[in-house]
């Protein structure tokens, strides 16, 4: 699931890798108790706008979670806050990745899972998991894991993209070039039912666009 908040009315242009105040890394099992902390508040924090409480209960450790299984692969990033008196990388402001697997959301612990292998000549990129804590809302962060995905994912061979949005992050997701493919209601274990927004990107027709763009 993909849950970055809003965007801001002029997000900054950000690259993949580092920022003013924050930088990139890959995530590590030593992040997971900060990552499960980052991703309740994000949830509890941004998205209480567009969900119930009770949707909010249900979806968090569930559809709304961490997959660990994304650590292990090596695909899920963290966006760590610079500490500018301490000189350090003290907090973690953002997360989120991409897989390689058919699994298109959830937790790791969610009841649907689908850990094979995708084929990056025939299917898309799953887009999984960013969320942004309140803290650090419009500032761009969204954007900027978004872009590292993309590229991670561009050079593992994939030229297209697949996320379940939820409905807090399609705004955003809609200016980055996805389209809105398929609306679903995911049931939770608490009876309730969280909206979710399938969402798609062709990355080779932008690049094609660019290279028409260059050679004109």
């Amino acid at each position: 699931m993909t849950g970055a908040g809003r965007p801001s009315p002029a997000p900054p242009d950000s690259t993949p890798h580092a920022s003013s105040a924050f930088t990139l890394r890959l995530a590590t099992a030593a992040d997971i108790p900060a990552l499960h902390a980052l991703i309740e508040a994000s949830v509890r924090g941004l998205q209480a706008g567009d969900y119930t409480p009770a949707q909010i209960e249900g979806a968090l450790g569930t559809v709304l979670g961490l997959d660990t299984q994304l650590l292990v692969d090596q695909t899920y990033f963290v966006a760590e806050a610079f500490d500018s008196y301490a000189k350090t990388h003290q907090r973690l402001a953002a997360c989120g990745g991409w897989s390689k697997r058919k699994t298109l959301f959830g937790a790791g612990r969610a009841t649907v899972r689908e850990p094979e292998l995708l084929d990056p000549g025939v299917d898309a990129a799953k887009v999984r998991a960013i969320f942004v804590h309140p803290a650090f809302a419009r500032r761009g962060l969204g954007s900027l894991i978004l872009a590292a995905v993309e590229a991670a994912a561009r050079t593992a061979g994939f030229t297209r993209y697949e996320m379940g949005s939820t409905l807090t992050g399609v705004p955003l997701y809609r200016l980055k070039g996805y389209l809105e493919v398929e609306r679903i209601a995911v049931p939770l274990p608490n009876g309730e039912a969280l909206p979710v927004v399938k969402m798609v990107k062709n990355a080779s027709k932008k690049l094609e666009m660019e290279n028409i763009k260059r050679e004109s």
